[in-house]
């Protein structure tokens, strides 16, 4: 089966249109499929018109939310309660067109897990929302190794079992390709139509590329460092020994052999506040240790991930702890 999720937040003016043109797709194609349509707290009448359609189709299941919770949060929820072998995720706008999927489910059967859409001509404001995105696009490529052209198009397609467990926050739908990645996932990408708005608003504005910033810190960060934080706040906090430790040598030598008094040398107030600095990471990088270990070990996890197995009886499988988890 065939799963195709859609976030939907003030579409009411293309629900219509897309409903009609994600059917006449999937119904060429031949195969069992389901539109799964998640309101994410849509004041402008679109859960009546969701309500309908699915009134009259049974194909079509609506999520409706209690309030806006974000395009992250309404793709996680088409993730979670999708029941196809392969999840194509799109816009509500009618700016992705339904007629590329089946381009991008060829891929998966070429062998790829993931195929990702590129707008390769991007119907958007040049300067508002093309300039930035190429900027992020080739940031996030450069930053995460995962070499794609375009990271914002909603419109993918994965296997199930790649994103089964990957769990999003925030705004971090855009880094899924990432996350996969992580998982031994073969990724391509396809060029897709693009149209321009016809109908509501963007919900995205220039703020939009502080919060990719704020969030590929976070995803580099659980790239190098989720399973050993330690690494980082030790770095940290080692180097702001080190920077303590020279600036207290030095304004002791100013006082000693100079003469200089503490008080008009800052150099021991440096010492100090970089002394203090490099506790509180090795400190929180103790701690960061202990809440990993938890993690890991009280939900039964592994830290490895298995493609296959021959002759081996998953049933005799034990996952050893250490003592004290035990």
């Amino acid at each position: 089966m065939i799963s195709v999720t859609v976030p939907i937040c003030n579409e009411a003016g293309n629900i219509p249109a897309l409903y009609e043109r994600v059917r006449a797709t999937m119904e060429k194609l031949g195969r069992p499929w389901e539109l799964i349509l998640i309101n994410d707290g849509s004041t402008d009448g679109s859960d009546v018109l969701l309500d309908a359609i699915a009134d009259k189709d049974s194909a079509v299941k609506v999520i409706h939310f209690r309030r806006n919770f974000g395009q992250t949060a309404a793709m996680m929820a088409g993730f979670d309660f999708a029941k196809g072998d392969i999840i194509v995720p799109m816009d509500g706008d009618l700016q992705n067109d339904p007629a590329d999927i089946p381009l991008m489910l060829a891929k998966l059967e070429e062998g790829y897990d993931v195929c990702s859409g590129w707008r390769k001509d991007r119907k958007d404001d040049a300067i508002k929302r093309n300039l930035p995105s190429i900027l992020a696009n080739q940031l996030i490529s450069l930053v995460s190794g995962v070499r794609l052209h375009d990271f914002g198009c909603s419109l993918k397609a994965y296997r199930r079992e790649v994103i089964e467990g990957v769990r999003l926050y925030g705004e971090m739908h855009r880094f899924l390709p990432i996350y996969v990645s992580w998982h031994g996932a073969k990724i391509t990408e396809v060029a897709v139509s693009h149209a321009a708005r016809t109908s509501g608003s963007s919900k995205y504005g220039l703020e939009r590329v502080l919060k990719v910033l704020a969030d590929l810190i976070v995803v580099k960060f659980l790239d190098r460092f989720q399973q050993k934080p330690m690494y980082i706040f030790g770095a940290v906090g080692l180097s702001s020994f080190g920077i303590s430790f020279c600036s207290g040598i030095f304004a002791l030598y100013r006082k000693l052999i100079e003469g200089e008094s503490f008080i008009k040398n800052p150099l021991l107030l440096l010492g100090v506040l970089t002394g203090m600095t490099g506790l509180m990471c090795i400190l929180m990088g103790l701690l960061a240790e202990m809440i990993m270990r938890t993690f890991y070990e009280s939900q039964g996890k592994n830290v490895y991930l298995v493609r296959e197995m021959r002759n081996m009886d998953r049933g005799t499988v034990t996952v050893m702890l250490p003592p004290r988890a035990l």
